[in-house]
C-alpha cells in the first residue's frame, strides 16, 4: 500500500485498542491521513483509565496474552493470522515480532507488543494521536469515522449510538450458548422436527435437531453439570442474572426437574424411531448461520469453564462426538446487532460516514478484533481515494467474518428478539467443501485424517482466493 500523503481529509478512528490501531495503520499505509481519538491518558490531572485497563499504551491486551492457534493449514484462527500477514497488518508484525514460546500458539510479551504497537502508531507521518474522551457521536463534519471501542466504550458514545440504531440495548450481558459444527452430531441418535411440527416463518416445521436423554442419562448430566467447575467474573462485569438468559447450572440448581419444564423439555416431539415411547429430556439445535453448518444448543448459556463444558455436554448421547465452534458464556459486553444495522464494508445504513470494527461488531478474540479493524480501515481509506474496495471472498478467513456479522447469522425464532452473539473465526463460518478420500498423492486418507485434510484444503483455497482479491483491489 502507499504511504505517500495525500491531500485528503483525515479519517477520524475513536479507540486505540486492537482494531482501532490496525484501522488507524491502513489507513494511513493507504496515505490517507488519520486522527486516533483514545480515552485513556497519563496528564497532569492524573492518569484517566478504563475500568479493565491499566496503562495508556495502545492495543493493551487485557485478558490473555494468546493470538491462539498460528497453524495456518489446520486452524482457522492460524488461518486468519496468515491472510492478516498477507495484508501487512501491524498487530500481527508487532506479535511476531515479541513472540514467547507457547508451542503452537502464537503469545506475546504484552507489554512489548503493546510498545511496539504503540511505537510503531506514534513514528507513523500520518498518523495523529489525540488523547480525549469522545463524548456522544462525532461531531457532523467528521465525514469519516472507524468506531472501535470495544466492550469497555464509554457510557455517553454508547448511548449515542443505541439511539442512532434504533435498537433496544446495546451494552449489556450477552448470554452465549454454545454453537457446534453440524457433521459433528449424531444423526443416528437426533432427529430434525420442530416441536408440534410447527411451521416457523420460513415455512419449516423441521428446523430444530433434537437430541433425547432417558432418565439415567438426564439425571447423570444434572449431576455432571451441578458439580462442573464454573468461570469466575472479572471483578468489572458486575453481571445480573436476568431470568430470560440464567445459566442453565443456575436452573438446575433451582431444582433437578428445571430443565425438563425449560429448554430440555420433551413436550410436543416424537422420536420417529420409536414413536411410543417419550423421551425423559431433550436438547433442542437451532441452525445458527446461513450455510447450515452450524447449530447453537437452544437455552444453554453457562458459566461453566471451557474444558468442563466440553466434558459435560459430551454426556448428551447425540453430542458424544460433538465439535465446538464456540463454548458458552455470560459476561459483559457491548456489541451491535450488526446484521440488521451494517453494510458490507462495516458502514452503519443510517449513518454511512461512520464504520464499526472490533468487538463491537459481534466478533470475539483479539485477532477477529484486529481483522475487522484491518478490513475496516481498508474499506476507509478506498472510499476516502474514491475507489470501491469489496469485501474479500467468503471463502477466507475476513470474509467469512464480514458474512458473519453483516448477514451470515440466523435470526432467532422468538418474534421481536434476535439470537445474533459473538463468535470467533472458525471452519463452519467458511463455505464448506467434499471432504476427501483421497490425498493429492493417490492414497486413500485413514477415516480419522479426512476432516484434518478438508480444513487444509480450505485453508488453501483461502488463501489462492486472498491473493485474487489482493491482485484486484491493487
Amino acid at each position: 500500500m502507499s504511504t505517500s500523503p495525500t491531500s485528503a481529509a483525515p479519517v477520524h478512528v475513536i479507540g486505540g485498542g486492537l482494531a482501532g490501531s490496525e484501522a488507524a495503520w491502513q489507513i494511513a499505509q493507504a496515505g490517507v491521513p488519520v486522527i486516533l481519538h483514545e480515552m485513556r491518558r497519563d496528564d497532569t490531572s492524573g492518569p484517566v483509565r478504563t475500568d479493565a485497563h491499566q496503562t495508556d499504551g495502545l492495543a493493551e491486551m487485557v485478558c490473555s496474552n494468546s493470538f491462539r492457534s498460528d497453524d495456518w493449514q489446520f486452524n482457522a484462527v492460524g488461518l486468519l493470522h496468515a491472510e492478516m500477514r498477507k495484508l501487512d497488518s501491524l498487530i500481527m508484525s508487532a506479535a511476531d515480532q515479541h513472540q514467547v514460546p507457547a508451542g503452537g500458539a502464537l503469545a506475546v510479551d504484552r507489554d512489548g507488543f503493546s510498545a511496539e504497537v504503540t511505537r510503531r502508531i506514534q513514528a507513523h507521518p500520518l498518523i495523529t494521536i489525540v488523547r480525549e474522551e469522545i463524548a456522544g457521536l462525532p461531531p457532523e463534519d467528521w465525514d469519516s469515522v472507524v468506531v472501535a471501542t470495544g466492550p469497555l466504550t464509554s457510557p455517553a458514545l454508547a448511548d449515542a449510538i443505541l439511539d442512532l440504531s434504533g435498537e433496544g440495548q446495546l451494552s449489556f450481558f450477552d448470554a452465549i450458548a454454545p454453537i457446534i459444527h453440524v457433521e459433528s452430531i449424531d444423526m443416528d441418535i437426533a432427529w430434525r422436527q420442530s416441536r408440534y411440527d410447527k411451521e416457523g416463518p420460513g415455512g419449516d416445521a423441521a428446523a430444530y435437531i433434537n437430541c433425547p436423554m432417558n432418565k439415567a442419562e438426564y439425571e447423570a448430566f444434572i449431576d455432571a453439570l451441578l458439580d462442573g467447575p464454573k468461570a469466575e467474573f472479572k471483578e468489572w462485569e458486575h453481571v445480573p442474572y436476568f431470568d430470560g438468559c440464567l445459566p442453565i447450572e443456575v436452573m438446575a440448581e433451582r431444582g433437578r426437574e428445571t430443565l425438563r419444564h425449560g429448554p430440555m423439555k420433551p413436550v410436543g416431539l416424537t422420536n420417529p424411531r420409536d414413536p411410543t415411547v417419550k423421551s425423559y429430556a431433550i436438547v433442542q439445535l437451532r441452525q445458527d448461520n446461513a450455510l447450515g453448518t452450524l447449530w447453537n444448543m437452544v437455552g444453554f448459556q453457562t458459566k461453566l469453564k471451557h474444558g468442563a463444558q466440553a466434558d459435560v455436554f459430551r454426556m448428551i448421547p447425540a453430542l458424544a462426538n460433538a465439535q465446538f465452534a464456540r463454548l458458552g458464556g455470560l459476561h459483559r459486553n457491548t456489541f451491535i446487532n450488526s446484521p440488521r444495522l451494517l453494510d458490507r464494508s462495516l458502514r452503519m445504513k443510517v449513518a454511512p460516514r461512520l464504520r464499526f470494527a472490533g468487538q463491537m461488531t459481534g466478533v470475539e478474540g483479539y485477532v477477529e478484533s484486529a481483522a475487522t479493524g484491518l478490513l475496516a480501515g481498508r474499506f476507509a481509506a478506498a472510499e476516502r481515494l474514491g475507489k470501491t474496495l469489496a469485501a474479500p471472498p467468503p471463502t477466507t478467513a475476513l470474509g467469512a467474518l464480514v458474512d458473519h456479522v453483516t448477514g451470515g447469522h440466523i435470526e432467532g425464532q422468538e418474534i421481536g428478539k434476535t439470537s445474533f452473539q459473538p463468535m470467533n473465526i472458525n471452519y463452519g463460518l467458511l463455505p464448506p467443501m467434499e471432504t476427501p478420500k483421497v490425498g493429492d498423492d493417490g492414497v486413500k486418507i485413514p477415516l480419522k485424517e479426512r476432516g484434518r485434510a478438508k480444513k487444509r484444503l480450505m485453508s488453501v483455497r483461502a488463501l489462492a482466493d486472498l491473493d485474487g482479491w489482493m491482485a484486484g483491489a491493487s
